[in-house]
């Protein structure tokens, strides 16, 4: 194979391994298989433009063509002439796809789907950053600056998963690279002659250097310095300050130990609640099954956005530690509060993955297996080590906190440390968001009339429109322009409310998570994606942090915000276990009705929830334990590979004549660390193995006399046959074995170095059947039409 060639494959593979980081972005991933076939007619065009050759701007001009004409066929064969050539149509056409990608883009939520307009945008992509890494590294012969659209790439999928992207994406974009550098690097050693080394590719190592040790080839150096390069590339961020773990850090998730301790910084999980709520199909990512009397105000939690810096509210990097039996009780909540404790089961989706568990709040105790972590100021759950909630089946017993009016305007002032830190606003807030939280609440006499009067005037009587495809700035002036426009969703309402409310002096948060969902006919309720929401959360002292809607047509208002809340005296001491027993259990004993959601939600009994069996599964499938089965012994196989290759080979040679023997005596010796030497005399060679190999007494004498036998094959006139030469290879074989120690003997038997020769021997047949179909290319060019 050409040093062309071979850069131009290494160019084609290395753009397929840097795409390799947007397939998660969309399902399902057809698409790589068209960018892999148009990245393949370019690459192709391009050889055979370069072997005419062409000058270089012709050969990308001839390769710019083939991207049209084929992006033509692919995606608007149907307004092209004869399908292929475009015309004002296909142009046309091209156009209004990408204008239809790009708001499928900004429309869907990772994964998306497989839109024709996605599809070009993506296809298209990759092609030309292929083609600009083909024209780089082979047409100009610079495969270093090539890395530069590979990075391109895999930071545009980096971006677009919001730093998701993965360290296996990214080990396979450097991979890439590292073989498009060790390309070159082997065309350039080429050009000047044969390349040198320790051992000849055809199958005879070549004499040793200096002390005998064989030299090292530069290709071998090269790869070194490659995996060194990556390993620093992947550990230097662990040790430098501000990365938040480096590569492996996750999504900013900080210290993933298994112990106590450890922080976790939140990113900013707003991103792609907006993408939520414009999904056009709602679907479901929790089902659940409760006993509490109303489900209306039961919002499942993910977490609290307690920092307004100005330009965004997010989650402040606090300690997390293990997930306690027993959540500690609420800070702030008083036992003279109406709380009715409620027991759910839960069940989520396995295509909802998400770092955060989503609870009613506030959650007292959560029994859930895997790796989660509670992070008490916000009472929150969060994965650790890639845990997410995909497929998660887990049970909360949480607080239905029930305050009166006259409860939360009595309520007393704040802990000083909670109102300071709560009430923080930055000194770049307009003055007009304070002027109007103070217009609205004008004739409030405490902080429980100023919340009311400002969730009323957001979802009723400020005349705020509810649309989701406003855009979502989260800044300080996004907030002035949301208050002059009057239009947004859950976003901008609960930014907006918690900002004004801490210019007023009351301690506010923003919660993020989903509203209770839609109940079903069997009795769950069901959760879809576009119940997604955001909603303040208020602090009054007694009743801890108290949901608040501002979100016109969105959720439920509480009660206790509601102008019919009757007045009355304090309710009695909290009533956990009581009520809630009177209504239907969240585990009720199985029935033969028994639904396959309910088995999935605990509720048929304690060995149908533990199992999460169903009456419609009849068992595995025979298929698919077959396959899998196979799979595994063919996984567990892998190891044991040159170790059957091995004993075959030497069964067949022990079985053949003397000089097959001696070559089993010779690779003997190589799987103990005593490389062969062809250019030996059959004499020297046995003479170089005792010695090298430390044999003694019979295997010694056996090795001597195997060699003698060699050469009398090789330069008697009439050999004579010899007998007993499988038995000469079986003590030179006990006599390495009995000299080496454990280790030795292991990497012997399981990883022969003389497994070598099989690379060698797929070498030496390329390099057969190149030089056959070269000659024949040649014949066929020379012979007379």
């Amino acid at each position: 194979m050409s040093g062309r060639t071979r850069l131009t494959l290494a160019s084609w593979g290395a753009t397929l391994m840097a795409a390799g980081a947007l397939l998660p972005l969309v399902k399902p991933a057809t698409w790589i298989f068209t960018a892999a076939l148009v990245l393949a007619l370019v690459s192709g065009v391009g050889t055979l433009a370069r072997r005419v050759p062409l000058a270089r701007p012709l050969t990308l001009l001839a390769q710019g063509v083939t991207v049209l004409l084929a992006l033509t066929l692919f995606f608007a064969r149907e307004q092209a002439v004869l399908w292929l050539f475009p015309g004002p149509e296909a142009l046309a056409h091209a156009v209004e796809l990408f204008r239809a990608g790009a708001e499928d883009v900004g429309r869907y939520a990772i994964p998306a789907p497989d839109t024709e307009g996605i599809r070009l945008m993506l296809v298209g992509g990759v092609v030309a950053i292929g083609l600009l890494v083909d024209a780089l590294a082979v047409t100009f012969r610079k495969a270093a600056p090539a890395g530069l659209p590979l990075l391109a790439l895999y930071s545009v999928a980096a971006g677009l998963s919001g730093g998701g992207a993965g360290w296996l994406w990214f080990l396979l974009a450097a991979s890439g690279y590292l073989l498009l550098l060790l390309a070159e690097g082997r065309d350039r050693l080429s050009q000047w002659g044969r390349v040198f080394g320790g051992a000849r590719r055809s199958g005879r190592p070549g004499p040793t250097a200096g002390d005998g040790g064989p030299a090292v080839a530069p290709v071998r150096t090269g790869r070194r310095i490659g995996v060194v390069a990556m390993g620093v590339a992947l550990v230097a961020p662990l040790a430098l300050p501000g990365f938040s773990g480096g590569l492996f850090g996750g999504n900013g998730e900080g210290d993933g130990g298994a112990g106590k301790g450890g922080t976790i910084s939140a990113v900013n999980p707003l991103v792609s609640l907006q993408n939520n709520l414009r999904q056009p199909e709602n679907r479901e990512v929790i089902r659940y099954r409760t006993n509490a009397r109303d489900t209306s105000g039961m919002y499942l939690r993910l977490v609290a956005l307690d920092q307004f810096d100005g330009t965004s509210w997010k989650s402040s990097v606090r300690p997390i530690e293990d997930v306690p039996p027993q959540l500690p009780w609420p800070d702030g909540l008083s036992q003279s509060v109406k709380i009715t404790e409620v027991t759910s089961n839960f069940v989520a989706s396995e295509a909802y993955e998400q770092k955060w568990l989503p609870m009613p709040y506030p959650a007292g105790r959560v029994d859930i297996d895997g790796r989660w972590r509670y992070e008490p100021a916000g009472r929150m759950l969060v994965g650790d080590d890639k845990q997410t909630t995909k497929g998660a089946r887990y049970q909360v017993a949480s607080l239905d906190v029930q305050p009166t009016a006259e409860q939360l305007a009595g309520a007393g002032a704040a802990p000083e440390k909670l109102r300071r830190e709560y009430t923080k606003v930055p000194a770049t807030l307009p003055a007009d968001v304070r002027a109007t939280a103070l217009s609205v609440t004008k004739g409030a006499r405490d902080d429980y009339e100023r919340a009311v009067k400002l969730q009323d005037w957001f979802a009723r009587d400020g005349g705020f429109r509810y649309d989701v495809d406003v855009d979502s700035g989260t800044g300080v002036q996004a907030i002035s322009r949301f208050l002059k426009d009057k239009e947004g969703f859950c976003v901008h309402f609960s930014f907006s409310m918690a900002a004004m409310a801490r210019s007023l002096g009351i301690p506010a948060r923003v919660a993020v998570g989903f509203m209770p969902g839609t109940a079903q006919s069997d009795g769950s309720v069901s959760v879809g994606i576009r119940d997604a929401h955001a909603w303040p959360e208020l602090y009054f002292q007694g009743a801890g942090w108290t949901r608040f809607e501002p979100t016109p047509s969105r959720g439920s208002t509480p009660s206790y915000t509601r102008e019919t809340t009757p007045s009355g005296t304090a309710t009695g001491p909290a009533q956990p276990q009581q009520s809630a027993s009177a209504q239907p259990s969240a585990a009720p004993s199985a029935t033969a009705s028994c639904s396959p959601q309910d088995r999935k939600l605990g509720d048929c009994g304690p060995d149908e929830a533990v199992t999460g069996a169903s009456s419609e599964d009849s068992g595995p499938d025979p298929l698919t334990v077959t396959l899998l089965s196979l799979a595994a012994v063919l996984l567990l196989s892998l190891p044991f590979l040159p170790l059957l290759w091995r004993n075959r080979v030497r069964a067949r040679r022990l079985g053949s004549d003397t000089l097959a023997v001696w070559e089993e005596i010779n690779d003997t010796a190589w799987d103990h660390g005593v490389e062969p030497d062809d250019s030996l005399t059959p004499r020297k060679a046995a003479a170089r193995i005792v010695r090298l190999g430390e044999l003694q007494g019979e295997s010694a004498d056996a090795v001597h006399r195997v060699a003698r036998a060699v050469e009398e094959a090789l330069y008697a006139p009439r050999p004579r046959p010899v007998g007993g030469l499988a038995a000469e290879a079986a003590r030179v074989r006990a006599g390495f074995h009995a000299g080496a120690d454990r280790r030795g003997r292991l990497r012997a038997l399981l990883a022969p170095r003389s497994a070598t020769r099989l690379r060698w021997t797929a070498a030496s047949r390329t390099e057969t059947l190149r030089t056959r179909a070269s000659t024949a290319f040649h014949r066929r060019a020379h012979e007379p039409n």
